[in-house]
């Protein structure tokens, strides 16, 4: 990786990193219950992707979208967070509530992300579902196929 794009991967990571920080201190969740922040955390972060794959990926250099989307988006969404947050609530006796906090995260998870997509490709012109698949690497911008990665 060239040292301009990894340099955007950190400063963009220590932002991300940032505000998950300041949005876990705003919204602090209560040990074995919902999860409310990293829900959010996830669903505005697939949104942003979305828009930016859309939007801004088609035009921007390769050092942007590493930026934004490997460093920043990438340090401010985590599965990881979602995952102990299942274990958290499934330990504590809430084993419905960690399925239906999974539901939750990957159903408004992908409604984000399909916001996001189909908004960019308006602002920009584009149908929102476009004609044959196309896929976004939030490092390398758009491809013609999935093979292509």
């Amino acid at each position: 990786m060239p040292a301009r794009e990894l340099g955007a991967v950190v400063v963009g990571g220590l932002l991300g990193t940032g505000a998950r920080l300041t949005i876990d201190l705003l919204v602090p969740d209560p040990r074995g219950g919902f999860p409310a922040s990293t829900l959010v955390v996830n669903v505005v972060g697939a949104f942003a992707l979305g828009m930016l794959v859309s939007r801004v990926w088609p035009v921007a250099p390769a050092w942007v979208r590493a930026g934004l989307g490997a460093g920043l988006l990438g340090s401010f969404t985590t599965f990881s967070a979602l995952a102990v947050s299942m274990v958290v609530l499934t330990e504590g006796g809430a084993g419905m509530l960690a399925v239906a906090y999974l539901v939750t995260s990957a159903v408004l998870g992908f409604g984000g992300a399909w916001v996001g997509l189909s908004l960019g490709r308006r602002a920009r012109g584009r149908p929102p579902a476009g004609g044959g698949p196309t896929h976004s690497n939030p490092l390398r911008g758009p491809t013609s196929s999935l093979a292509d990665e």
